[in-house]
């Protein structure tokens, strides 16, 4: 049974990654305040640009969001599943124990495009050829996300599941899975230089090998 060569070098050679600090949006003005917005709120407001802004406890599942730029946003137990992106300006926005499933980050506009996740549902959601450098994941569920042609480089996956996920010509450099699970990745299809697995890890990756890891 061959294993790739890259995959050995994966546990004889452990790096740990230069992880940056995730950035962080700053102290929210009061007046910057929004909570239980609906679709309807979020259209009849005159601004189409919204910064340092923190949403609370807003529904905003199936509204168009793609006229709007969000810039130092956190969005905090919000319901934007199957929101639509296209075309939406996400700047160093948060997303907090928010409803996420079926959201296609990957149609928001690439400029400055960043974002990072703790305690949310990301089922189906797509970040297919996004530049996601750094992004972290907290305890969510990303059950069936798209990863293809994303660039994930030093991204961090702590707590999450990732059953079905998909990850094809993904760039993973120093990517971290120590505290992932239910992952299945091909390391002949992805760039996985210097990421960071654990040994129990080690099956999602050497699956298409039909390897029994006990």
């Amino acid at each position: 049974m061959k294993i790739s060569h890259q995959l050995i070098l994966f546990f004889l050679h452990p790096m740990k990654p230069r992880a940056k600090p995730p950035r962080k949006p700053p102290i929210f003005p009061a007046e910057n305040r929004f909570e239980r917005w609906d679709a309807a709120t979020l259209a009849a407001h005159p601004d189409t640009e919204f910064e340092q802004c923190h949403f609370i406890g807003c529904d905003f599942s199936g509204a168009a969001l793609g006229a709007l730029r969000f810039s130092d946003c956190l969005f905090e137990r919000c319901n934007l599943a199957s929101a639509t992106l296209a075309g939406a300006g996400m700047q160093n926005v948060g997303f907090t124990d928010c409803k996420l499933s079926g959201v296609q980050f990957a149609a928001c506009r690439d400029f400055l495009f960043e974002v990072r996740f703790e305690g949310c549902q990301l089922h189906y959601a797509s970040f297919f050829g996004k530049k996601m450098r750094g992004t972290r994941f907290v305890s969510c569920s990303l059950t069936d996300a798209d990863f293809t042609s994303a660039d994930l480089t030093e991204a961090a996956f702590q707590d999450c599941t990732l059953q079905g996920a998909v990850f094809r010509s993904t760039q993973l450099t120093a990517a971290d899975f120590t505290t992932a699970s239910q992952f299945s990745i091909d390391p002949d299809g992805n760039t996985l230089t210097n990421a960071r697995f654990t040994l129990p890890g080690l099956l999602g990756l050497v699956g298409k090998y039909g390897i029994i890891v006990e």
